[in-house]
């Protein structure tokens, strides 16, 4: 951030791009902020020509206490800048950008998706889609020329107050439900009317802001909806980190409605609900959960994919099924930036009529036109937490199986992720350099001695160093084996021997690190998660304390 301003009686941090948005604390989001960062987007955009004067721009908001003022800012932002704003109101991400993409206009979506209610974020969208991580450079750059613009004002000249406040707060304009209306008939026009007859779900409403939107798309497939836990207090669901509590609550949700009738499935969403959350439950009345990176695989079987993209943190199954459906899988970064990245590769090659992408938290990315029987479904290469949903739920209703029998044959894979907070992204960084040989070598194999296998030189050294180093931390007294393979594409994935996988890595939106694993068990899974985050001398606690930040 450069220069600083006579007016102002606090220093400003400003916000940054993590793997999906520019994410920050509340307490750094200031109507000044938020303002800086939107006008110069847009600025950006218009240096692209992806927005003119007089143009429109998509404005929606998720259900944070903090959102209606971020919205606000955003909302100046645009006015000041040439453009007019079409304020869609509290729905969905991927609803903004398909009303965006159809219509061909940039969005804002302020939101902090699952991140803790302190924090809140920024989506930016472009007419096409999201802002891709090519892009970040150039937003950046005319971000400081605003900033610098705005921080050159006199306390008499400026909209702000000493505390980065508006002088006089901004009005938004009336909500238009025409991006709201779009996203229910995109499902409605495209899958069976009616093929959910006779399923009874319930839907865990809490903070999510789609929360009313999905009841009404699954009522309008013909399923018997119940809602149940909506929350007037903002729940920070990460799809990613399902925790014991959170099935123990859906598990009394389930209890709660069974003397209506049999619950069949619970289908929730994170905040700003473009990543899913779904269950089946058992005939004990018990929830089964399955991770998004699976989920994603019955959705790409359900719409014939022959072409995907998955972040490299995904579920081994994946690899393994797309495998024996003879389906391109190409592995990316994680951040739905990366994803949409190899979709577009995917689809310039020309040879794949149906390319779609998926992540670990289950957020599903369509890459091309896909027809449905009962209609065309258009692409939304964007996180979305419907589509799996529904795909999931009439891959099963079609062939008149129970959700958790279709889950039965997917490869017997099992995952588990979690993490610590509070660890400050100087921490990550410095124990992400201990552990990542210098070079551009991604992925390294080792033979039974720990040789590095195709390397040679310092390179190959590097290489065994690093796998020693994680041997110290991934050991037989955890219940470890040998380390077969490496892979440095984003944090630091091992591999072992015995089918083992572990994965650290720093989380892009919050001071968080991650762990995940899978096994062929979901309580060897659970182990290596549970050795990871263990109190006070766990895996990443001791990694924390082996590599301390410098400086």
């Amino acid at each position: 951030m450069t220069g600083s301003s006579p007016f102002l009686a606090y220093t400003p941090a400003a916000l940054a791009f993590g793997t999906s948005g520019l994410r920050g604390l509340v307490a750094d989001i200031t109507d000044l902020e938020a303002y800086i960062n939107v006008k110069g987007a847009l600025r950006y955009l218009s240096s692209i020509g992806d927005v003119a004067p007089g143009g429109g721009v998509v404005l929606a908001g998720d259900l944070r206490p903090s959102t209606d003022r971020i919205m606000r800012a955003c909302a100046q932002a645009i006015v000041d800048s040439g453009c007019g704003v079409e304020n869609a109101g509290k729905i969905p991400t991927p609803a903004l950008i398909l009303r965006g993409m159809s219509t061909g206009r940039p969005g804002v979506m302020v939101s902090g998706s699952h991140i803790p209610f302190d924090r809140n974020g920024i989506k930016l969208s472009k007419s096409a889609g999201e802002i891709l991580k090519t892009d970040e450079k150039g937003i950046t750059a005319e971000v400081e020329r605003v900033r610098a613009e705005e921080y050159a004002r006199t306390a008499a000249d400026t909209a702000f107050t000493a505390a980065g406040a508006f002088k006089r707060s901004p009005d938004l304009p009336a909500i238009e439900p025409a991006a709201e209306e779009a996203y229910v008939r995109r499902y409605r026009e495209s899958f069976a009317r009616g093929g959910l007859s006779g399923l009874r779900v319930l839907v865990y409403q809490h903070s999510a802001v789609g929360r009313d939107i999905l009841p009404r798309i699954l009522r309008e497939l013909g399923a018997e909806v119940v809602t149940a836990g909506r929350a007037e207090t903002f729940v920070p669901i990460d799809t990613e980190n399902i925790t014991d509590e959170m099935l123990d609550r859906l598990d009394a949700l389930v209890a709660a409605e069974a003397q209506g009738g049999p619950i069949h499935a619970v289908v929730s969403t994170d905040g700003d609900s473009d990543r899913p959350l779904v269950a089946a439950v058992l005939p004990a009345g018990r929830v089964r959960f399955l991770p998004g990176d699976l989920l994603g695989i019955v959705v790409a079987e359900y719409l014939r994919a022959d072409a995907a993209a998955v972040p490299i943190s995904a579920n081994d199954a994946v690899e393994r099924r797309m495998s024996e459906r003879h389906v391109l899988l190409r592995k990316t970064k994680i951040g739905s930036p990366y994803v949409i990245a190899a979709l577009d590769e995917l689809g310039h090659e020309g040879r794949h009529p149906r390319i779609v992408g998926w992540e670990a938290n289950g957020g599903f990315l369509l890459g091309s036109d896909v027809v449905l029987p009962a209609g065309a479904l258009a692409a939304l290469p964007t996180r979305d937490a419907t589509l799996p949903i529904l795909a999931n739920l009439f891959a099963a209703a079609e062939r008149g199986v129970a959700l958790s029998q279709l889950w039965d044959e997917l490869p017997a894979r099992f995952g588990r992720s979690g993490l610590i907070d509070g660890v400050p992204v100087a921490v990550s960084a410095a124990i992400l350099a201990h552990l990542v040989p210098a070079g551009d070598t991604v992925e390294v194999a080792f033979d039974a001695a720990g040789n590095a296998l195709v390397l040679a030189g310092p390179a190959a050294a590097a290489w065994r160093e690093r796998r020693a180093t994680l041997a110290r931390f991934f050991g037989p007294a955890a219940g470890f084996d040998g380390i077969a393979r490496i892979n440095v594409l984003d944090g630091v994935r091992v591999y072992f021997h015995n089918g083992d996988v572990a994965h650290v890595r720093p989380s892009g939106n919050a001071p968080q690190l991650r762990i995940y694993a899978n096994s062929d068990s979901q309580a060897r899974a659970d182990a290596i998660v549970a050795a990871g985050l263990r109190e006070p001398d766990g895996i990443l606690r001791l990694m924390e304390k082996a590599f301390p930040a410098v400086g």
